[in-house]
């Protein structure tokens, strides 16, 4: 189902007057499930899903910090190294963060819960260089914020006072962790992302550690065996709705609205997802073909392929440093990888050239 064409409900007759009938919410999150689940199964039978797993986390970590107002695309956070340019190093600084706080969750929860000291973590990372570094990274706020708006007395909202974030985040974490509720976890973390979101616990950095919770849980709560699934991107394509639902949360007690709008996140995302892995599949196996035409150095190109899953943009010296090859024959089996369409130098220059696997970036191009 697809965001643009969600049916709220319908408007039918009675005598002399038309009611309205919300849409089953219980068939999204059938669906949202089905969807989740394939996702699951599919990333079974995917030989090195971890390999894999790493460009969905730079996809999310672009576009999520996208969304706060970063302009790093992928090709550049993927670059190994820091841009000169003060205003493309901060951006490019907030997402590789993004990608580490990420990472440091997704380990934390083999030992931890998914707990406030877990979150507070995961935005001391998050902050920890760039431009909210002087934003109190890893401790929750002590003074007044607020959304939208030049000052707090214009502003779209007004989150709770400080005084009041103590409590109310050690509630959020009851409520992630609380087993006994009769309530499904698609509509649980639905629920937990928007109740984040109107705490709004840290000067900043809200809405990117909101939204790296939704996988989180998905995964802490054993949805996911593997964090395969974000969010931002669906988000970012229809902010507007995004903003609305959780607004209308707020000042209309209509909780169902928001729910529906996630429940259809989820499955249009998973489904994705799972296309994602599919052609992930198709194209590793066409790059193998080819490897096995390049005679006595298959296997050092084989190597330098797989390393190319998990950084597919690199210079020759990270080849000579995935495949241990020397600079010579760096450069000769990067010219060999050009010739066979799997590398494209993407920098235009005759030194310090930078090179980019073309075909598995596409898979993660913006589709907006």
């Amino acid at each position: 189902m697809k965001i643009e064409n969600f049916n709220s409900g319908t408007w039918e007759s009675g005598y002399k007057y038309k009611y309205f009938v919300p849409a089953y919410i219980n068939h999204l999150l059938e669906k949202a499930s089905l969807k989740l689940g394939e996702l699951n199964s599919f990333s079974r039978f995917v030989p090195d899903i971890d390999t894999f797993i790493i460009m969905h986390i730079y996809k999310e970590a672009v576009i999520s910090s996208r969304i706060e107002g970063t302009r790093t695309n992928i090709e550049e956070a993927l670059d190994s190294q820091e841009p000169s340019a003060p205003e493309k190093r901060d951006d490019w600084l907030e997402v590789n963060n993004y990608v580490k706080a990420m990472n440091n969750s997704i380990e934390a929860l083999k030992t931890l819960p998914l707990s406030c000291r877990l979150i507070r973590e995961a935005h001391k990372i998050l902050l920890a260089s760039g431009r909210g570094e002087r934003k109190t990274p890893g401790l929750f706020r002590t003074s007044q914020n607020w959304i939208g708006g030049a000052s707090i007395s214009d502003a779209v909202f007004v989150p709770p006072a400080a005084e009041k974030i103590g409590d109310l985040m050690s509630d959020f974490e009851k409520f992630l962790n609380n087993d006994g509720l009769n309530v499904p976890h698609l509509i649980k973390i639905a629920i937990a992302h928007y109740q984040f979101e109107t705490i709004h616990p840290f000067l900043d950095g809200n809405g990117r550690v909101g939204r790296l919770l939704i996988t989180l849980y998905l995964v802490a709560s054993g949805i996911l065996e593997k964090p395969l699934l974000y969010l931002s991107a669906f988000f970012e394509k229809n902010r507007s709705l995004y903003y609305d639902k959780l607004t209308m949360t707020r000042e209309k007690n209509d909780l169902n609205q928001w729910v529906k709008y996630f429940l259809v996140g989820i499955a249009e995302t998973a489904e994705e997802g799972t296309a994602t892995l599919q052609k992930i599949m198709q194209l590793k196996a066409q790059a193998e073909e080819k490897i096995l035409g390049m005679g006595k150095r298959s296997a050092t190109a084989h190597t330098l392929l797989l390393g190319l899953f998990k950084k597919p943009v690199a210079s020759v010296k990270d080849i000579q440093n995935i495949t241990g090859l020397s600079p010579k024959a760096a450069g000769d089996l990067t010219a060999i990888f050009e010739k066979a369409g799997i590398l494209t130098e993407i920098t235009k220059q005759q030194r310090n050239r930078v090179f980019a696997f073309k075909d598995y970036l596409d898979l993660f191009a913006d589709k907006k």
